[in-house]
Order: structure tokens, then sequence, then C-alpha cells
């Protein structure tokens, strides 16, 4: 361990101790500091804040989440950011109710209790907690699955609430396999029903803010999927009185899946609508599935459809050139961006 230093962070008045060996997001989860975030690998900006005072290094980021003229100005990325001194920091993005409501970080023992296909490159992970094992976590987050026998570790969104993982002991993550996918590349072969994996977690704060009554909008692509679907599933729990609207995107119909739960899920809610987007297919197609959609970029159909959305909260999950163009348009439509949360997926192959 390094020498300990503190943090002050500011407009919270919020105090906490950093070892120099920990990032400062990782000192924050350690005692249960709610800091935003969102990829913690330096690629999504979600932890940008502005160093005040003090002597920090960063590791290697992308200059994507942070331009080189605000890293000279004093901004940093604060899951890369190391404390050299003791640090004055401003949070550019954080909630007050979420702040201090952190769930503890975890680590705990799982086996694999399914894997099941439900497209052609998405399948659905089912992982059995451990005898004596509890994972307290909330809607919308996710964790890092590891294979004990392996260094690997893959972030991946959960699709489960947590009254269902207390209930029957079972997480299930919706996973997208790409080709050299450092763990998604195993879900085809190596792995099997009953292998162990070490889970670590939860991260993220793409979850419910307990305090709103806007509008709630869903946008989502591929095995972004999986928050968004905990967040329905938790949302239709607690009989929610908000309205919400599920978009997600797909290429073609073969793409969709879970279609019948969404739609059972929409039953539960008082005031709730989804609307699939197929980019690669027109109208004619959607006869065959059993719900009415739309066509083109799931970007497009919002823009189309949503001509206000000012007084919404508003999920976002998927590919980062999706959620890139999301933010964009809500951006463009005047969402605050407090009112905007977020997970990028990225992938690990291993020619990286």
């Amino acid at each position: 361990m390094g020498d300990k230093h503190r943090v002050h962070f500011e407009p919270v008045d919020l105090e906490m101790e950093v070892d120099e060996d920990e990032t400062v997001l990782d000192a924050a989860f350690r005692q249960g500091i709610a800091l935003m975030h969102g990829c913690r690998e330096g690629q999504c900006s979600a932890c940008k804040s502005f160093l005040l005072d003090g002597d920090v290094q960063m590791a290697r980021y992308s200059t994507f989440a942070l331009a080189d003229y605000e890293s000279e100005e004093g901004y940093v990325l604060l899951c890369k950011t190391h404390a050299y001194s003791d640090l004055e920091v401003e949070l550019i993005n954080y909630d007050e109710d979420e702040l201090r409501n952190a769930v503890p970080i975890q680590t705990v023992r799982t086996s694999i209790a399914a894997i099941t296909p439900l497209t052609g490159d998405i399948v659905s992970l089912k992982l059995k907690l451990a005898e004596g094992e509890r994972f307290v976590h909330k809607a919308g987050q996710y964790s890092e699955i590891r294979r004990p026998d392996s260094d690997v570790k893959r972030s991946f969104s959960m699709a489960t609430t947590p009254a269902s993982t207390d209930e029957n002991g079972e997480i299930e993550f919706i996973i997208k396999k790409y080709p050299g996918g450092h763990f998604s590349g195993l879900l085809d072969s190596t792995l099997r029903p009953g292998d162990e994996i070490d889970l670590t977690g939860p991260y993220g704060s793409c979850t419910i803010r307990a305090s709103s009554d806007r509008r709630i909008v869903c946008i989502a692509g591929g095995a972004g999927m999986a928050p968004i679907l905990s967040l329905l599933r938790r949302l239709a729990e607690s009989g929610t009185e908000r309205p919400v609207v599920f978009y997600y995107g797909a290429r073609t119909a073969d793409d969709l899946f879970y279609l019948p739960e969404i739609i059972s899920l929409g039953l539960k809610i008082k005031d709730f609508r989804f609307v699939p987007a197929l980019s690669h297919v027109d109208h004619a197609e959607w006869g065959t599935l059993g719900v009415t959609g739309d066509f083109g970029l799931i970007t497009d159909v919002v823009d189309r459809q949503e001509p206000d959305l000012t007084e919404t909260d508003c999920y976002l999950c998927g590919p980062p050139p999706m959620v890139d163009a999301a933010i964009a348009l809500l951006e463009s439509k005047d969402v605050p961006n407090d009112r905007i949360y977020f997970d990028k997926f990225t992938t690990s192959v291993s020619e990286s």
C-alpha cells in the first residue's frame, strides 16, 4: 500500500481517504460513496471532474473522454486518477440523493446456472450464488465477471432485480458475443453450467431516482437490453405511476428477443409504451412479430416520436456509437445532463 491522502469534494462538502495505489474512484467504491461513473476504463467521461488543488497522476485514458486541452485546464477522470497529496476536487456530475447511498462493493462466489442463446450473437448467462452468499445491488447496475483461474475481468450489466436475486439466488446477464472476446468468446465452447465464476460489484449509476416523478425514456440496442430490462422489471415490481417508454434498436426481426416478457411487464406498468425499431427492414416485417414497431436507427426513431423530452429522465445503454448519438440527440432537445443516465459497452478481444 502507498501513502494515504484526503480528498475533499465540492460542492457537496464530502471528504474521504485515498491510497496512492488506488484510483480516487476505487477509493470511493471502497468507502460507500456513489460518485458518478460509467465504464471505469477512461473511455466514457462520466466521472470527469475538476481538480481545484493537489498533486495527481492519471493512468492511460482515451482523449475522446478527456481532451488534451481539458487536461491542461485541470479536468481529470477519477477512474484513472491517483492522488499524491491531499486533493480538492469539484464534482461536475453528481446526484446528492445517490452520493451517500452507494451499495458497497462485494466479491461473491457463483457458478453458471444456464447459458441460453437469445439471438445469433446474444446470450443470457445466469449465475447461481454459492451457498451462504448474498449479492446486494440496484436495478440498472453492472458487475465484473472473472473465472477463478484467470486474471481477465469483464464488466456486464445485470438484467435481474434485487428482489429476484434475493428470492432465487440467480443473477442474469445479457451478453453479446464477439469473435476473440476475452469472456464472450468462451460462451460457445469453453464455459459450461457448473463452472465457477467470481462476481465483483455492483457498479454503475444507471439507476432509478426515487425522488423523481418525471416520465422515463429508455433507449437501448443489442445487449444494452440488460440494464433496461432490470429497470423495467423493478418498475413493474414497484407498481410505478410514472409513464415509461422503451425504444429498442435492432437490425432485423431475428435480433429481437424477450418480446413476450416486455409486453407482460408493460401490463404491470400503468402507462407503458414499447417501440422496437429495425434498421435493416421496412414496415412489412412487423406483421409477423405480434408487436408494432418502427424502422431506421433507434436515435432517428426517438427524434421522430419525441418532440419534447425536457421533462424526462433518460436511460441509455448499448454500443458506444449508439449511446453517443443518443446523448447528442437528447442534448439537442434540451435534456439536462443530470437527467441522462447511461452505460457504454466496450469490447475486449484477444488481439488487442
